[in-house]
């Protein structure tokens, strides 16, 4: 193990690795011309190996062959299925299409762009030639190397002085197996916290539906309480308006016959005194010609105060241009004033009151 840490099988020439110190192959100081590129790719970098898995890996979700598909999903993905067909084949019948053709004929494809193009079976074909000469690949440009000087000095190192496999792969180990199990230890607690996690789910959900039969059973029996009391309710409520209507029928017969006993006298007399007999001429004069008088009236006052407010602002209007004219003076003789540095004659605008 201290001589040879990894070696990986001889492929041609392929990536190896040894602690020792080695000579390395001869390099081959132009390309063989008579390889051949049939047999497997070498690769000398693992960076550019297909073998090697790219992106994280712990994204990928990679089910196990032993686990059943799941009969829900399988249904749904089945129904999806169904109404794509459906929804397919309800376009096709919708689509318009030609008539079928009359007896004797078919249909065939016609060209129905602007520049028509002859159609032919075969494609024109032409094979060319061309002689080249075999030139050998360029040999690569070997490295500058320029002029030792100094004097060189040597050591000697013995083996396990610089790495030692077994050493330095221990902690690198201790960490991927410290990592490993706490992972799977992460994944059964939480399968397990899973698992009860759906059991306290299921308990709540029969307390629930034994909670929601009960409530239903209990609303059942306060709706027919409610419905039997409202029912006595109406039952007490109709023999309190028969037995209130008897009462009033009695205090109505009962009344009726005290007061019917001098009922013309007293009709009589409510009428005139309510205004039943009454004086035409007095009636007419106060059901249509006081409402026209007023009414005349109304629309005489109105005509006065229009007339009123008119001349009002007439008036308004005239002191407001006098106003203006005023001040427009006063502004003129203000300037005029200034100009020749003399005071401001005063200006008295007429205004009427």
């Amino acid at each position: 193990m201290a001589a040879t840490a990894a070696k990986m099988p001889d492929q041609g020439g392929t990536y190896t690795f040894q602690s020792k110190p080695h000579e390395g192959p001869p390099a081959m100081k132009f390309r063989d011309p008579y390889q051949t590129t049939n047999g497997p790719a070498l690769y000398g970098n693992i960076m550019y190996d297909r073998r090697i898995v790219r992106g994280n890996t712990y994204a990928q979700h990679v089910l196990p062959a032993t686990v059943q598909p799941d009969p829900i999903e399988v249904q749904r993905q089945a129904e999806a299925r169904r109404r794509i067909l459906a929804r397919k084949r309800a376009t096709d019948q919708l689509r318009p299409r030609s008539a079928e053709p009359v007896e004797g004929r078919k249909h065939i494809d016609v060209q129905t762009e602007l520049y028509l193009e002859e159609i032919k079976d075969r494609v024109e074909e032409a094979d060319v030639e061309c002689q080249t000469d075999a030139f050998l690949d360029r040999p690569p440009t070997p490295m500058f190397v320029p002029a030792k000087t100094g004097v060189d000095n040597t050591t000697q190192i013995l083996d396990g002085e610089l790495f030692d496999f077994d050493i330095e792969v221990k902690p690198i180990l201790e960490v991927l197996v410290g990592k490993t199990i706490e992972q799977a230890l992460m994944e059964v607690m939480e399968e397990e916290e899973l698992a009860n996690l759906r059991a306290q789910q299921r308990q709540f959900e029969e307390l629930r539906h034994a909670e929601l039969v009960e409530t239903q059973r209990l609303e059942e029996q306060e709706r027919r309480h409610c419905e039997e009391k409202q029912r006595r309710m109406a039952q007490q409520k109709e023999v309190l308006a028969i037995e209130a209507e008897t009462a009033r029928k009695i205090a109505a017969r009962a009344f009726a016959q005290n007061y019917l006993s001098d009922l013309v006298p007293s009709v009589f007399g409510a009428l005139s005194e309510n205004g039943y007999f009454y004086d035409p001429v007095q009636k007419d004069v106060e059901g249509n010609f006081v409402p026209w008088l007023l009414s005349r009236v109304k629309e005489n006052m109105g005509h006065v105060l229009l007339s009123r407010v008119m001349v009002d602002e007439l008036i308004r209007t005239v002191c407001d241009k006098r106003h203006d004219q005023a001040k427009k003076q006063r502004d003129a003789a203000r300037l005029a004033a200034q100009e020749e540095n003399r005071p401001v004659p005063k200006v008295d605008a007429a205004v009427p009151p």
